[in-house]
């Protein structure tokens, strides 16, 4: 409920009154681009990707437009966000990882904002991704 209130909120607020429904359809967009960055990051299991793929998932997501947007900044807000969650169970308070989900939400931001995700890209990485 919370999710739908959120678009209908945004959906306001971003003026997009004559078309709303074509916020829905790039959320839903956006959010499969996501998926589809967080796959290709799985299946590459590339050292040094991580970022590559964070800031792919956000600028395809971005593309879409104001919906893809949003639904590219909820995910990843969230899945850095679960990530402190799981790491102050595993490590306590040591501020393990903090370094690393800022440098994630850096590469999130810079693949939002129109960036280049190939700026990311680790050396001999597959084409294919």
């Amino acid at each position: 409920m919370k999710l739908f209130t959120g678009l209908i909120f945004c959906s306001l607020a971003l003026g997009v009154s004559s078309q709303w429904y074509a916020f829905f359809g790039e959320a839903a967009q956006g959010a499969w681009d996501m998926m589809r960055a967080y796959s290709d990051m799985r299946e590459a299991n590339y050292k040094d990707s991580d970022k590559y793929f964070h800031a792919r998932g956000n600028y395809d997501a971005a593309q879409r437009g104001p919906g893809g947007v949003w639904a590219a900044e909820k995910i990843s807000d969230a899945r850095e966000n679960l990530q402190r969650v799981t790491d102050f169970f595993k490590y306590g308070d040591s501020g393990h990882g903090v370094e690393d989900s800022k440098a994630d939400q850096a590469a999130n931001e810079w693949g939002r904002s129109g960036g280049d995700p190939n700026h990311f890209r680790p050396p001999g990485l597959p084409d294919k991704y």
